[in-house]
């Protein structure tokens, strides 16, 4: 075996310092801060005022039950994305969504979320959990739309780094 081949041999582990870290573009911390925060400005400036029509409860109530959504959606809303993410990337080699899986992708994040969210908003409200699922419901389809409308053009605004065209010439 020759010096150039062995060495290009004991230099591939090298070049991945974590077995099995994915080889793919994925968002960065900052990037992902950023499509949460926006996110849920535009649904609450929505919501609230929309909600408190709809359903007949004072802004202020509204409001709490939507801060309170937007704060326990924020942080299911990263946590889900990084695991959602990291699958993707083990599974299939790229975090690059579909239509089809952004679809999955989105009712998947809202099922585990209304688990939370339904409870909570029930006895808020002092209601049965009953009575609060049409308030839910509404809430959760409002969002499966909002999001998968949101979701697309963030990453047309924002694409992941490895996602983007290459620029320049043929040779760089």
């Amino acid at each position: 075996m020759s010096t150039q081949t062995l060495s290009s041999v004991q230099a591939a582990p090298a070049a991945s310092a974590t077995p099995n870290a994915p080889a793919v573009g994925m968002r960065s911390t900052p990037d992902r801060i950023r499509h949460v925060l926006l996110f849920e400005l535009v649904a609450l400036a929505i919501v609230i005022p929309g909600g408190s029509t709809l359903f007949g409860l004072h802004e202020s109530s509204m409001g709490v039950i939507g801060v309170g959504s937007a704060i326990t959606a924020t942080v299911w809303n990263y946590l889900y994305n990084v695991m959602f993410d990291r699958i993707m990337a083990r599974l299939y080699g790229t975090t690059h969504k579909t239509v089809g899986v952004r679809m999955v992708h989105t009712l998947l994040f809202e099922a585990g979320l209304q688990i939370v969210l339904l409870p909570a908003i029930a006895w808020y409200l002092h209601e049965s959990v009953l009575t609060a699922f049409s308030l839910s419901m509404s809430i959760a389809v409002f969002y499966l739309l909002y999001a998968f409308v949101f979701n697309m053009a963030y990453d047309r605004i924002f694409p992941i780094p490895a996602d983007r065209p290459a620029t320049g010439t043929a040779n760089g």
